[in-house]
């Protein structure tokens, strides 16, 4: 028997759609609006091949390769006209404020300053703790130009940092 396109969907989208949005939220350099719009582009994409995603070894997967790609033409369109309210984030209601807040922070403002595509191969390298060769699919690009560009990412990433880090190191 044929499975009906929505059979399964709604529990995916449920148990997906926060590490989704935490994901996009990286990749946007913590503009939370625009990642929630690219999880719900994402999150529509999926749904309209949905047949033969819940039949793919890894749904989880497809759908963060959706993300990433949907981020990078995002990026490709507005490239050009950038504008950003504030580089403050809001606080959350009911989120919680750890002693690592101000670290979080530190990280997504410097994430922020990177280019979209070192943004993209960071948050799938180190926060997907994806192999090159799964980064690669992802951003549709060979294996070399991740590990050059994951390179160059971390190096910029260290000098925006550069000592902002050293305030949150164990004593």
């Amino acid at each position: 028997m044929r499975q009906r396109r929505g059979d399964g969907y709604p529990e995916f989208a449920s148990t997906r759609a926060g590490h989704l949005y935490r994901s996009a939220c990286l990749l946007t350099g913590g503009d939370t609006h625009l990642a929630e719009d690219l999880v719900q582009e994402t999150l529509g994409r999926v749904y309209l091949h949905w047949g033969r995603v819940s039949r793919a070894d890894n749904p989880a997967g497809y759908a963060q390769t959706v993300l990433t790609r949907t981020f990078l033409a995002h990026q490709r369109r507005h490239s050009s006209r950038r504008e950003r309210a504030t580089d403050v984030l809001p606080d959350l209601p009911g989120s919680d404020t750890s002693a690592d807040a101000p670290l979080r922070l530190t990280l997504l403002q410097a994430l922020g300053q990177l280019q979209a595509k070192d943004r993209a191969v960071i948050v799938l390298r180190y926060w997907e703790d994806r192999s090159i060769e799964e980064t690669a699919a992802a951003m549709d690009t060979s294996s070399a130009a991740v590990r050059t560009r994951c390179v160059r990412a971390l190096a910029r990433l260290r000098g925006l940092l550069g000592d902002a880090l050293s305030e949150y190191a164990p004593t």
